[in-house]
């Protein structure tokens, strides 16, 4: 994300409003929740992820050791546990 000047954004008017609350510092301005999309959904992490945890699901059915699990996707045991668990847990 680049500094941008307020006196390149904003008018004189609201860039003075604004400096009664603060001036010298940077700010964020968060996007408006209209604008804003799900974690991983524009980059398609949320799908990747999610076909990985059915493919864990399906090997550990399928008789994979948790150890093997977490070497074979390089996780840790701990999360490869947390992913199994959630799956029974839906299931039920």
């Amino acid at each position: 994300m680049r500094y941008k000047n307020g006196r390149d954004l904003f008018p004189p008017e609201l860039l003075k409003e604004i400096q009664k609350y603060v001036q010298g510092e940077k700010v964020y301005i968060p996007q408006t929740d209209e604008n804003r999309a799900g974690w991983g959904e524009k980059s398609g992490g949320r799908i990747e992820i999610s076909f990985r945890n059915g493919e864990i699901v399906k090997k550990y059915n399928e008789g994979f050791s948790i150890e093997d699990l977490g070497d074979l996707f390089c996780l840790s045991t701990e999360t490869i546990r947390k992913i199994i668990y959630k799956n029974k847990k839906s299931e039920d």
